[in-house]
């Protein structure tokens, strides 16, 4: 498998033509409403209403666009200029792949440590680690914009995170202290502790409540709103059929006793997120650890398909490491990524669709970046999302599985950038300057298309 990733870099490193970057920014309305379409049409005969609602949430501003769009930001990487800070052992990291501000948010690990962390890696795989700041520059600079900053402040902000980045890469560099590594109320300030101490307040019973209601026999059922839609007999069925191979994919010392699993109740989930609209999201109320009501369990089963990062970077994590299943690949990258990962990560197949599962967890916070008001508000944010990407990446590495991931990515990305820190700064600076100005055209073709009513998926 080794020789098969490497064989791979070395082609890619070889035969990747790479454009100049005035290149970047140019408008391309034809090519962007087809890109689109060709996207989302793949889910337009299952959900056609959430892709509806996918356009309505991506026509609201540049930044949101870039969230629905992780495919034309891969589509552009191998057309765009490589970094001169990437090398064979940093082309082929984990990634987080849809690294963006909104995939950041406050929760609550399986040792009941409240912290600040990446809440999503549906589009986990290998990839220069490169990528991971080059999305989140790219965010930062949207997310600045529209809070009101100049670009002079936004550029600043990107380099704190930068900075944040490359100095916890070197404090991880020669020891283990990544895979310990934390970040919570006691370490942070401002906008994230807040962020920390919110998620540390809220309640099991809370989200129970939210989601749920006892009937009158006292059985705990999940309630229907406009969100939350009952499903199918079949539908209902297929997943209780699936609910034993999900059991099977969780590690036998993490596993619970088949009661904790019981299946109670099924409800699709409806406008969620922006990315993964229109595909399916179950709700799934199972018993918990007691026949007791106010413990229950509520698991979110979310269709997976290949990973925006594959376009660019196909074959890269061979498929056989994930079983050719897209739920697994997610629930192994959710794992090398996340310490103290929630025991009820799995996955399962439903009618042939692969799944991902984890918990609905009752402590989850998302970050709220129009909180980010001054620009050292935002420079402390970033400077933790940036201290957070350097875990991701620290901890993925051979610290996981060699097998995937044979190096040390910290000593690997400290020894790289260290001779020209500024340098690097620089590059990932100016391509998010290009980049974001190519997001605003995109987005203007899209918003353009939307409003005269072409069809988009």
């Amino acid at each position: 498998m080794l020789k098969q990733i490497s064989a791979i870099i070395t082609v890619l490193i070889l035969t990747l033509g790479f454009a100049s970057t005035s290149e970047a920014a140019t408008p391309r309305s034809m090519w962007v409403e087809n890109e689109i379409y060709q996207y989302n049409h793949q889910f337009a005969s299952q959900l056609p209403q959430e892709l509806a609602t996918k356009m309505q949430k991506m026509a609201a501003s540049p930044f949101a666009f870039y969230r629905g769009t992780a495919h034309i930001f891969y589509g552009d990487m191998p057309t765009l200029p490589a970094s001169g800070f990437v090398n064979s052992p940093t082309s082929a990291i984990w990634l987080a792949g849809d690294m963006h501000m909104q995939n950041l948010g406050g929760m609550r690990d399986s040792n009941d440590n409240n912290v600040f962390d990446t809440t999503d890696f549906d589009e986990g795989y290998l990839g220069p680690y490169v990528w991971d700041l080059r999305r989140m520059a790219v965010s930062i600079l949207l997310a600045a914009k529209e809070n009101g900053f100049s670009s002079s402040d936004g550029q600043d902000i990107v380099k704190n995170f930068l900075d944040a980045y490359l100095n916890k890469m070197k404090d991880f560099k020669g020891t283990n202290d990544e895979l310990s590594y934390r970040l919570q109320e006691s370490n942070t300030n401002g906008v994230v502790k807040d962020l920390i101490q919110k998620a540390a307040g809220k309640s099991r019973s809370s989200l129970l409540n939210k989601y749920t209601l006892l009937n009158s026999s006292g059985d705990r059922l999940f309630q229907t709103t406009s969100e939350l839609q009952p499903v199918s007999n079949s539908t209902y069925s297929n997943i209780a059929t699936a609910i034993s191979s999900y059991i099977a994919s969780i590690p036998s010392s993490k596993r619970y006793s088949n009661s904790y699993y019981a299946l109670k109740d099924i409800r699709l989930k409806l406008g969620s997120g922006i990315g993964s609209l229109g595909k399916y999201r179950y709700y799934l109320l199972i018993e918990g650890p007691s026949p007791a009501t106010n413990d229950d369990r509520i698991l979110e089963m979310k269709q997976q398909s290949t990973s925006a990062v594959a376009i660019a970077s196909p074959g890269l994590l061979p498929s056989s490491v994930y079983h050719h299943h897209q739920g697994t690949r997610v629930t192994i990258a959710t794992k090398a990524m996340l310490a103290d990962t929630d025991p009820l990560v799995g996955y399962a197949t439903v009618s042939d669709i692969p799944f991902m599962v984890h918990e609905k967890s009752p402590y989850e916070v998302d970050f709220d970046y129009t909180l980010l008001t001054t620009k050292s508000k935002f420079m402390d944010a970033m400077a933790y999302a940036g201290k957070v990407v350097a875990k991701n990446h620290a901890i993925s590495d051979k610290d996981y599985d060699a097998a995937i991931v044979p190096v040390s990515v910290d000593k690997e990305v400290t020894d790289i950038t260290s001779g020209n820190q500024s340098g690097f700064k620089d590059e990932i600076v100016n391509f998010a300057l290009d980049y974001a100005t190519q997001v605003e055209y995109d987005y203007g073709s899209f918003k353009d298309a939307y409003n005269r009513g072409v069809t988009l998926y």
